[in-house]
């Protein structure tokens, strides 16, 4: 009963109510995703690329119950991963156990849920890349190993406080490095591993799931970034913000680029261009001025619009993740070494515009890294798998319907 006793006098129940509110959200962005992924592809395909997100809630929270949180959080080995055994199965965290990351006086359970959420959605993010190719069984192998080798290390490097570049002085405020740069490029290698699909003409076979998933994404995101502050103060209202306008700057100059190339206001890119936005301010999203963040949606749909179209003429991802999600996170990943400013952020750090030129190197080395790290381990990861089982789906289920030849199930059977 001391225990409880203690525990009521020290949880701020305001931090805690808004904390909760944001893992509910950003739970939210995975069926957000699986409607837009969904609504991408073919409706003879629809159901095993919502599945492939669905099922990520299920086995990446196991995996994060027994393994996964304290890798990402446990006591540091050389920095680069947490001790394995220190959360396994969480032992040991209890009702009263308060989470020390800083003073906001939320439970340690809370902050292990918050997290669970991202895990749960980055390697979902790649299943665009490689959709209608890879089957069940590799996905599910892909995304436990995914998980461990690739996700888990750069959370305990980037997040933990003890981990390699947290310690270094390197920032990311939501997973422009953790989240997006690491899906991207495993997206990436994905996309070269298992080739291009048997059918890559019809487009999406459903407009509106798009817009529901770009909604609830949309939605989602607001917990997603200003919930990456772990409490309520200044940073959680701009970053709030921050991620609202980057969103509709980086949607309007799509759709403005699209419409000079195609004569026609084009409403998938509209959404797309709200994605790339959204990715692109996340690991900056706390620590720069509004207007920082106006000018980064721009540039985030710029350099994602460009990179979509050029990564359409030589390589097959599917739902161009590497275009969006991965040049959306270093984007905003090397641009939050520009515009950083600690006028919006005492937490934060001064960037290359207040004249330190040392924390955008340490950024792009950062990027650097983990996008080199996610390429080779993840295309390793598919070779190793392929030895196991076969990654790629058979050309005849992809000409007549991955979810009839894998799933036995159909989206919208004729009768």
């Amino acid at each position: 009963m001391d225990h409880i006793a203690i525990a009521f006098h020290q949880i701020d129940v305001g931090n805690t109510a808004f904390m909760l509110l944001c893992t509910s959200l950003v739970m939210l962005m995975t069926p957000g995703l699986a409607f837009f992924y969904g609504g991408l592809v073919s409706r003879k395909d629809v159901l095993t690329i919502m599945l492939q997100s669905f099922v990520s809630m299920g086995w990446v929270a196991i995996l994060w119950f027994v393994v996964g949180y304290s890798l990402c959080f446990g006591p540091t080995v050389n920095g680069i991963i947490g001790d394995p055994t220190y959360y396994a199965f969480l032992n040991g965290v209890e009702p009263w156990t308060m989470y020390t990351g800083n003073s906001g006086g939320i439970p340690l359970i809370v902050h292990i849920g918050y997290q669970m959420m991202f895990a749960i959605i980055t390697p979902a993010l790649i299943t665009g890349a490689f959709a209608n190719r890879v089957t069940f069984r590799a996905y599910m192998i892909f995304l436990t190993l995914w998980l461990l080798l690739v996700y888990c290390p750069f959370v305990h490097m980037v997040w933990s406080p003890n981990g390699l570049f947290a310690k270094w002085g390197v920032l990311d405020f939501a997973g422009g490095i953790v989240v997006h740069a690491t899906a991207g490029f495993a997206a990436l290698a994905s996309a070269l591993y298992v080739g291009k699909r048997a059918i890559t003409k019809g487009g999406e076979h459903s407009i509106p799931f798009i817009a529901l998933g770009a909604g609830l994404l949309w939605f989602g995101w607001y917990g997603f970034n200003a919930g990456s502050e772990l409490r309520v103060n200044t940073v959680t209202v701009s970053a709030f913000f921050a991620t609202d306008i980057a969103a509709a700057c980086a949607a309007m100059t799509w759709l403005i680029i699209e419409y000079f190339h195609t004569r026609k206001p084009k409403f998938v890119g509209f959404l797309t261009g709200s994605i790339a936005g959204l990715a692109t301010i996340t690991p900056a999203a706390g620590y720069v001025s509004l207007q920082s963040a106006a000018l980064i949606g721009i540039l985030a749909s710029l350099v994602c619009y460009f990179t979509v179209a050029l990564m359409r003429k030589y390589l097959d991802d599917a739902l161009d993740v590497f275009g969006v999600h991965g040049m959306g996170g270093i984007t905003g990943s090397i641009l939050l070494g520009v515009f950083a400013t600690q006028v919006w952020n005492p937490q934060g750090a001064s960037g290359l515009l207040d004249g330190n030129v040392n924390f955008l190197f340490k950024q792009i080395v950062a990027v650097v890294f983990a996008s080199v790290w996610s390429f080779a381990v993840t295309y390793g990861i598919l070779w190793f798998i392929d030895k196991l089982t076969p990654v790629r789906v058979k050309r005849e289920y992809q000409l007549t319907g991955i979810d009839e030849g894998l799933l036995g199930e159909e989206a919208y059977p004729i009768n």
